[in-house]
């Protein structure tokens, strides 16, 4: 791997980063959503990373993968999916609008909790990889600076 190619991952990771803590606090402002565009309510969203590669059906590919050297070119946003692991939560409230003929009203299966551990586990992530990024820049700094003093 060159300098150069551990600015594109690192890119590609503040990039998903970010895209992932939109996701959050989308998730976090409709907490309490009953009614969507839909007619349900909201369901929390999640988003799902997977490897970046260049070609990954290139023979030098596939030949680093099975020897366990494969380095990767960074992480890509593979889709942004519905929750449906978490049932949604049902409070009794007849007075509210969206009750159904029983009483209660089906709200989103929204955690704050658990989203605001995801976007400090965002944030942290971003952080790594802006750090990583700012080393190598100064990686390469140096070098051009020995090249220059030669």
């Amino acid at each position: 791997m060159s300098i150069f190619s551990s600015f594109g991952v690192n890119a590609s990771g503040m990039t998903a980063q970010r895209y992932r803590m939109d996701i959050i606090s989308q998730n976090v402002a409709n907490a309490n959503t009953t009614r969507t565009e839909d007619g349900g309510p909201y369901r929390r969203k999640v988003v799902r990373f997977t490897e970046k590669t260049t070609n990954p059906t290139e023979f030098g590919t596939i030949f680093r993968k099975s020897r366990g050297m494969d380095v990767g070119d960074g992480v890509k946003v593979s889709g942004v999916y519905e929750d449906h692991k978490e049932d949604m939560k049902l409070v009794y409230d007849p007075s509210h609008p969206d009750a159904d003929e029983y009483g209660y009203v089906t709200y989103p299966n929204v955690n704050i909790v658990t989203e605001m551990t995801n976007m400090i586990d965002s944030t942290r992530a971003y952080e790594a990889n802006a750090t990583a990024f700012t080393a190598s820049k100064t990686m390469a700094m140096k070098g051009l600076d020995i090249g220059r003093s030669s």
